[in-house]
């Protein structure tokens, strides 16, 4: 008789829960977060064990990775979409592990996507140079406002970046404000060494990838922006449709209806937040140096406002690159808009051949 196992998974702590296929619980136990402690609790169970299911947390990679390797088929309890269970007076990790196993054995567990672990860790050092980005960018402000406070004067973008230290501390008198001028201009520097470091490493990577080389083709999408698509989207045949890899992305309205009339919201963090930011930013960009885009844009905003208009274009730009990494082709603003418009209003044709 087969058996499903359910693991509960915590920063210091892994319950695992035992069930057979008629759902009799078998055993549990709470264990450190040590892949020997618990491949040793499931080495008698081996040969009978279909299914581990994992709940999806923030530090699963070592355990799912660790249980694949040793022949374990592992799947990631999506916890965004599961509906616990309300008839039970008290739930513990205990009833938390023996649900997912529960779930399994019924066939209803929503499942999450287990990453490619090869490209795993340069999707996460594309996140982690957002995270110094943005804190770079903290440092430009202050520094920006130090001087506007105390001198009086707006530096521009450019000159903060190509400004020394000494220059920096040569601008301020009092020797508080010269020591923090420049230690911001010395840290800026260090995170600019620091991001171009790892853009250099994730360009080697991500470069090779077709996805990628499609997506440069696409408007308002550059470099980072075209990073962010590819690697945070991973393999886009695992979307079903371009509907669901532009929820997946954010794009699309949460809301809930009854009887057409609107009754709430739904989960409206759920999809990946980094897709949702690269899109906006790829249709604010779009909407500047392509007509198209633009002209889609502008009839938007007159039926509602910017930001709704904003956020159809990105919906229109995700399921664009989801066809063009899915089918791997160049990118066709024919299909995305229908036919270009001429200045007439009229529909702009090719000749017919022969035609004069």
């Amino acid at each position: 008789m087969k058996i499903m196992v359910g693991i509960d998974l915590h920063s210091n702590n892994a319950l695992c829960g035992l069930m057979d296929e008629s759902g009799r619980r078998l055993h549990h136990k709470q264990l450190p977060c040590d892949l020997a402690a618990i491949l040793q609790l499931l080495k008698p169970y081996k040969e009978r064990i279909d299914t581990i299911a994992i709940e999806s947390t923030y530090n699963w990679y070592w355990l799912v990775d660790g249980l694949e390797d040793h022949g374990y088929h592992v799947v990631l309890a999506n916890p965004a979409a599961m509906q616990p269970y309300g008839g039970k007076k008290h739930t513990d990790d205990v009833s938390d592990a023996y649900f997912l196993a529960e779930l399994l054995r019924l066939n209803l567990l929503p499942t999450g996507h287990i990453y490619d672990r090869k490209l795993r860790p340069v999707r996460d050092l594309l996140r982690r140079r957002m995270l110094l980005v943005h804190q770079r960018t903290t440092l430009i402000l202050s520094f920006k406002s130090l001087n506007e406070r105390t001198l009086g004067q707006r530096v521009p973008l450019a000159r903060v970046k190509a400004m020394s230290a000494a220059d920096a501390q040569a601008r301020f008198t009092a020797q508080a404000d010269q020591l923090l001028a420049g230690e911001q201009i010395t840290l800026m520097e260090h995170y600019t060494d620091t991001i171009a470091k790892i853009e250099k490493h994730i360009m080697e990577v991500a470069e090779k990838t077709a996805s990628y080389q499609r997506l440069q083709e696409m408007p308002g999408i550059g470099k980072i922006l075209g990073l962010t698509i590819a690697l945070e989207t991973g393999d886009a045949k695992r979307f079903a449709d371009a509907g669901h890899f532009a929820s997946y992305s954010r794009c699309v309205k949460s809301v809930r209806q009854s009887n057409h009339k609107k009754k709430g919201e739904n989960n409206r963090k759920c999809g990946n937040k980094y897709l949702a930011w690269a899109f906006v930013e790829a249709a604010h960009f779009a909407c500047r140096h392509d007509d198209q885009c633009r002209r889609f844009y502008d009839r938007k905003k007159q039926q509602s406002n910017p930001a709704i208009a904003t956020k159809s274009l990105a919906c229109k730009l995700a399921k664009a690159a989801w066809h063009v990494m899915v089918a791997d082709v160049p990118y066709d603003a024919t299909r995305v808009f229908g036919p270009g418009k001429t200045d007439l209003g009229e529909t702009s044709r090719e000749p017919a051949k022969g035609s004069g």
